[in-house]
């Protein structure tokens, strides 16, 4: 199932002084969804923020919120990101005994279900998982800081997972060193939501923004266009 290309910026890489104002910037600049790194301390080693500073924000956009939650345990926060304003929101595989039970509960909260995978992580750690989601996160770096180097190892578990989803209404996002420079192959490899944090917010203005943001999107959509032209060689 072909889907449209989606650029979900990382406010993880925004200034925090004037956060208010670059999520309003990348909303004007063309962004699909924004997304909110959440972090602990415990099952990542950064700490970033939590349900209070999503919520601040909420009433600044219509986009959706992409929540992606690098905590642990993970399940008794649920509610509060749900009532913060996340509209998907995203767990790890890895972070804890019972990925069944927490999908289902962000389902029941009314939120559509991600998954996330760490580089070293399977795909077939989800495979009995499917069907509760509506999203798998791969990452192509280790989850913990920004501005780190993408991880090209990566690129044949996506194509894996675009084989196992079949004709599944689930999307593929990966969040991690995305750039105009590797977007391509990305979406080649089946990738259909592209989480990018400084390559985005490089620059000053929301016109630089969204420079950036359809520099990355023009790529993945040729590297797409490029891949189903050699199926039909």
């Amino acid at each position: 199932m072909t889907r449209d290309i989606l650029i979900a910026p990382s406010i993880l890489a925004a200034d925090f002084a004037r956060l208010g104002e670059e999520v309003a910037a990348i909303d004007a600049a063309g962004a699909d969804w924004i997304h909110c790194d959440v972090m602990d301390g415990h099952f990542v080693p950064n700490i970033s923020f939590g349900a209070d500073v999503i919520s601040s924000i909420r009433p600044l956009t219509r986009k959706v919120f992409d929540v992606h939650l690098m905590i642990a345990p993970v399940d008794r926060y649920l509610d509060a990101f749900a009532k913060a304003g996340a509209d998907v929101i995203t767990v790890h595989a890895e972070a804890g005994p019972h990925l069944d039970r927490s999908l289902q509960a962000i389902r029941a909260l009314g939120k559509k279900a991600g998954v996330s995978l760490c580089p070293s992580t399977p795909e077939s750690a989800i495979e009995h998982v499917l069907d509760r989601l509506d999203l798998v996160l791969v990452m192509t770096v280790n989850p913990g800081f920004g501005g780190q180097s993408f991880l090209a190892s990566q690129l044949p578990k996506i194509a894996r997972l675009r084989a196992m989803i079949g004709e599944r209404k689930i999307r593929i996002e990966v969040d991690g060193g995305v750039t105009r420079d590797n977007a391509a192959a990305l979406a080649a490899a089946g990738a259909d939501t592209l989480v990018a944090g400084s390559a985005v917010f490089r620059g000053e203005s929301s016109a630089d923004y969204a420079g950036n943001i359809s520099a990355i999107r023009m790529a993945a959509q040729g590297g797409r266009v490029a891949n189903l032209q050699e199926s039909y060689v």
